[in-house]
């Protein structure tokens, strides 16, 4: 099988493509075709991540031949982080494609933290260094224990029944941990918090601002601090572009939606951006996002396969984790 990690890097436009090297990720690959589709199987779905990670020419190719590969299962295909211009080709393979929220990314060659429109983010991170934080550019391996203590605190915060997502957020274990970047915030030595970034490829090259925990209990501004220092470690060498990945229900815009998006999944989706807040944070997310300035925001999209249905749902959910 042609390496994952080759075709992600030569035809991964999407700023999230790192993550279809996540651990339990499946993928499929044609005889005399280029590219790769990653997946996971969920009942009798086939829950896609991304598109095919392909060449133009190999794109539609590929992609039929793993609709006949799921139809041989009886398995339809439910779509998720689709790029507008996945959007437009799904749409014309007769899917139902919906915009699900958006993505940011900040041009690192514009940004600065100068003026008053980012006086309150200054001075949230000057608190925090106040209080003794130092930020260090980490080795995942080295700091596993100190991690996973973060980790625990983070989620018991989160409630009794949270679950940590999976499938569309990274990682920081692995093979492909030596590819990722991780800033490690620190308070009289001990650790508090941590942002794992993963590489972006593509025409906005860069890192993503993935994996974020903290203790519960540090002072404001902590999160802010570790990304300024991982700005500054970027900026200084050469990056193009630090991105903030995917937020559901969030940058909606009727003039984003693709002729075959669906008048019901329409309606849920801004029903759950309106009043959403116990099925996902994503106004909270988006705040963060947002104080950064973004440049650019990026539509994306999630597809069924057919007339949209509650098992494909369902099926979404339950490979993030998120039930």
């Amino acid at each position: 099988m042609p390496s994952v990690l080759d075709a992600i890097e030569a035809y991964g436009e999407n700023p999230s493509a790192f993550l279809a090297l996540n651990d339990g990720n499946e993928y499929f690959t044609a005889p005399g075709l280029d590219g790769v589709i990653t997946y996971r199987r969920s009942g009798r779905y086939l829950v896609q991540f991304a598109g095919p990670f392909a060449p133009a020419a190999a794109y539609t190719p590929l992609l039929t031949r793993f609709l006949e590969f799921a139809a041989g299962q009886r398995r339809r295909v439910v779509a998720i982080q689709l790029q507008r211009a996945d959007a437009e080709r799904y749409a014309e393979h007769g899917f139902a494609v919906n915009q699900l929220g958006a993505s940011y990314a900040v041009d690192l060659g514009q940004f600065t933290l100068r003026g008053s429109k980012f006086m309150r983010l200054r001075n949230k991170i000057s608190r925090a260094l106040r209080s003794g934080l130092t930020v260090a550019d980490a080795d995942a391996a080295d700091e596993q224990g100190a991690l996973a203590e973060i980790d625990a605190d983070w989620l018991r915060g989160k409630g009794r029944r949270a679950k940590a997502l999976e499938f569309l957020v990274g990682e920081h274990t692995g093979p492909y941990q030596k590819y990722r970047r991780l800033f490690l915030g620190r308070i009289d030595g001990a650790p508090v918090g941590y942002i794992s970034y993963s590489p972006v490829y593509g025409s906005r090259s860069g890192w993503m601002h993935d994996l974020s925990r903290r203790l519960r209990e540090v002072p404001p501004g902590v999160m802010e601090a570790i990304n300024v220092a991982a700005i500054d470690a970027f900026r200084a060498e050469g990056a193009g572009w630090l991105h903030f990945g995917f937020t559901p229900f969030t940058g909606l815009d009727d003039a984003c939606e693709v002729a075959t998006a669906s008048g019901p999944v329409r309606r849920v989706v801004r029903l759950l951006a309106e009043r959403g807040s116990f099925v996902y944070p994503a106004q909270t997310q988006l705040a963060y996002k947002e104080k950064w300035g973004p440049h650019v925001v990026l539509p994306e999209y999630v597809a069924f396969q057919g007339r949209p249905r509650i098992g494909a749902v369902l099926r979404l959910l339950s490979v993030t984790n998120a039930f």
